[in-house]
C-alpha cells in the first residue's frame, strides 16, 4: 500500500479552517483534498457531489459504516453523519499525493490516532466566541437554531485544543495563510 502524510485541519465551524485549507491547496501541489462523505443537505446550488462531499443517504452511509469502509466516523450534529472512507485516502496516496483533512474536531482525533506520526493535526483557533458567532452570523446559511448549536459545540471543541500538535489562531487571514504554509511544507519535508 502506497502511503504518504496527512495534514489534519479542524476547528469549530466558523473559524476559517476551509479557507486555509482552499488556500493551501492552491499553494502546495503535493497537496489533495480528502473528500468526506456526509448525510446533511447540500448547501444551496454550490456543493456539489465528489467534489465537497460525498453526499449519502443514512442508509448509505450506516451500510458503509458495517462494512469498515471509513478510517473514522462522527454523527456530529443530530442526524447527520459525516466520515472519512479509506478508499478517499488511497486514491490520493495512489497520486502520489499527500492528504489533507478539513474535518470536526472529534473526526481530526480519530484520524491523528489512525496515521500516527505520519499526520500533522492543526487546530484553527478562533480568538473569541463573540467573533465565531459573528463568522458565522455572516455567512448568511444559519438559522437561529443551527446557529445556537454550533456555538454550543464550539465551546465542547475548544476545549480539545491542547490534544493537536499545533494551534493556528485565525485574527488574520493573510497571516494565517503563511503560517499555514510554513507549518505544512516544515511537516512534509521531515
Amino acid at each position: 500500500m502506497t502511503q504518504g502524510k496527512a495534514i489534519i485541519f479542524a476547528a469549530p465551524s466558523g473559524s476559517g479552517k476551509t479557507t486555509i485549507v482552499k488556500h493551501l491547496l492552491q499553494q502546495i501541489p503535493t497537496l489533495s483534498f480528502s473528500i468526506s462523505a456526509s448525510t446533511r443537505d447540500k448547501r444551496g446550488r454550490s456543493e456539489q457531489h465528489g467534489k465537497d462531499y460525498y453526499f449519502l443517504s443514512k442508509e448509505e452511509f450506516k451500510k458503509k459504516i458495517d462494512s469498515n469502509e471509513f478510517i473514522e466516523w462522527e454523527e456530529v450534529y443530530t442526524g447527520n453523519y459525516y466520515g472519512t472512507l479509506k478508499e478517499e485516502v488511497q486514491r490520493i496516496w495512489n497520486e502520489g499525493k499527500h492528504v489533507i483533512f478539513d474535518v470536526e474536531v472529534k473526526g481530526a482525533m480519530n484520524l491523528k490516532k489512525y496515521f500516527g506520526d505520519a499526520a500533522l493535526a492543526v487546530f484553527v483557533k478562533v480568538p473569541s466566541m463573540e467573533e465565531l458567532e459573528k463568522r458565522l452570523t455572516a455567512r448568511g446559511t444559519e438559522s437561529r437554531e443551527s446557529l445556537s448549536q454550533r456555538l454550543y459545540r464550539a465551546e465542547f471543541e475548544m476545549s480539545f485544543e491542547d490534544k493537536f500538535d499545533v494551534t493556528l489562531l485565525n485574527e488574520d487571514l493573510d497571516s494565517s495563510f503563511a503560517k499555514a504554509e510554513e507549518l505544512v511544507s516544515d511537516f512534509l519535508k521531515k
